[in-house]
């Protein structure tokens, strides 16, 4: 192997130990052992530079729990709660199919998983309250709303796809109508695997261990019943209504707010991603304003401490993350996509769909992979149609513990069930995940020869 090469092992031993050892130690430490990771690759390795933090991101987390606390205080998720369990009393797993179906929507409708953040509470006070394991409900969701982009038609993934294949004939529509039926099916096996992975909440030491020690609360018996503040379903409905602007903002690229002009005219709109943090914070003011709520009640929240935990994880971890996808990228797409148009037509499918898995694992980004992998499964000449159904495999973002929303969701999870893994690829995420890529990708390629071949 020649020095670049070795360079890259070595740093993603670095980043690997640094994911160990902040998954042993937990919540914050995630964060601090990610920091770690970027201090010696920066200082250890002449010439890395730090890659993007990711400020965007933490600033999403810390503007969604902001809301979602102070909606807390005003009662507002007791209400949602109350309203969700009221659903599912006569069938009390549902919560593992309707809150990734949630999460599924919502990213769909917006373009961006980060819209998941505030269904975190929900998903997990609904599945603690009726005393279900909460990983079963959160590991599928978290996948969920990262698969949405793949089913999303103003996610950036979703227009680069169309972007590299449209000159193959395949437009945003033949895209979609492989990729929903594929992922649905998908996610509904994930969820089936997942009703019953793992003890039941009452028979999980480490929740046992917490309920011991006092760090958190039994689960509430008859949750609905709770008498609420007037101020609850007030909050909640203000809550939900900054959702819906978000989402409508999403889907309707053209009444973004304009905030540049180029030369020839085209035209630069605020992103989504602004968007969401500026109206969470209008409706954290809105709530305070119309529910009464005391500043100094917020902090005191769940919702409060869990989610600037996750914050400082997502900070540390994703930053590492960036740090050695940028000083890598291209020997990683570059090896990898010689591998792939090396192969013949069968073996270059099953190629290509592991390159697109791995240089999704190590860049954590969909997007990435796309434009890096697709543009060699044309070029050694795999159908179009055929790339559409094997694209399911971009998923490998889950494969290692560094996205944002897995960091967000192990936090929001006071009993303990969801977890980073000890040794690095044994986390909470990795089964739904891998029962979703293998039976999207079934489903996905059927559907490419059925429809479009």
């Amino acid at each position: 192997m020649n020095e670049n090469v070795w360079i890259l092992v070595l740093q993603l031993i670095v980043v690997i130990a640094a994911i160990f050892m902040g998954t042993r130690t937990s919540g914050i430490g995630l964060g601090v052992w990610g920091l770690v990771g970027v201090a010696v690759l920066v200082f250890c390795f002449p010439g890395t530079a730090p890659g993007n933090a990711p400020v965007d991101a933490v600033f999403i987390v810390i503007t969604v729990i902001t809301a979602a606390s102070v909606m807390q205080a005003a009662g507002g998720i007791d209400w949602m709660v109350s309203i969700a369990a009221k659903a599912i009393t006569s069938h009390p797993r549902s919560v593992v199919f309707l809150a990734p179906a949630m999460a599924f929507l919502f990213t769909v409708g917006a373009g961006t998983g980060n819209i998941f953040y505030p269904l975190l509470p929900v998903i997990y006070d609904v599945s603690y309250q009726q005393k279900i394991r909460p990983e079963r409900a959160l590991s599928v969701s978290a996948v969920a709303s990262q698969v949405g982009i793949l089913c999303s038609p103003v996610s950036a993934a979703v227009a680069s796809m169309v972007v590299l294949l449209a000159p193959k004939g395949v437009d945003l529509g033949t895209l979609l109508l492989i990729m929903w039926p594929a992922s649905i099916v998908g996610l509904g096996l994930a969820a089936l695997v997942m009703m019953r992975h793992g003890k039941d909440l009452e028979d999980d030491p480490e929740f046992q261990r917490r309920l011991a020690e006092h760090l958190i609360k039994p689960p509430t018996e008859n949750a609905h019943e709770k008498t609420l503040p007037r101020s609850a379903v007030l909050s909640a409905s203000l809550f939900l209504a900054g959702v819906a602007v978000i989402v409508i903002f999403g889907l309707f690229e053209g009444i973004r707010p304009v905030i540049g002009t180029a030369d020839d005219g085209s035209v630069t709109r605020l992103s989504i991603t602004v968007i969401i943090e500026v109206v969470m914070g209008v409706i954290a003011a809105l709530i305070f304003v119309f529910c009464k709520v005391k500043a100094s009640d917020v902090p005191k929240q769940s919702t409060f401490p869990a989610g600037i935990v996750g914050a400082i994880a997502l900070f540390g971890i994703a930053w590492l993350a960036n740090t050695f996808v940028a000083n890598n990228n291209k020997l990683i797409v570059d090896g990898l996509g010689s591998l792939v148009s090396g192969s013949s037509a069968f073996l270059g499918a099953v190629l290509f769909a592991l390159a697109l898995f791995l240089v999704a694992a190590l860049t954590t980004s969909q997007s990435s992979a796309t434009n890096a992998i697709v543009p060699i499964g044309l070029t050694i000449g795999l159908p179009a149609s055929l790339l559409v159904g094997l694209w399911p495999a971009v998923m490998g973002i889950y494969t290692l513990p560094a996205n944002g929303s897995q960091v967000a969701t192990v936090a929001f999870d006071q009993t303990g069930t969801t977890k980073m893994g000890r040794f690095v690829v044994d986390h909470s995420f990795q089964l739904p995940n891998l029962v979703y890529i293998v039976s999207a990708i079934v489903v996905g390629v059927i559907l490419s020869f059925v429809f479009v071949a």
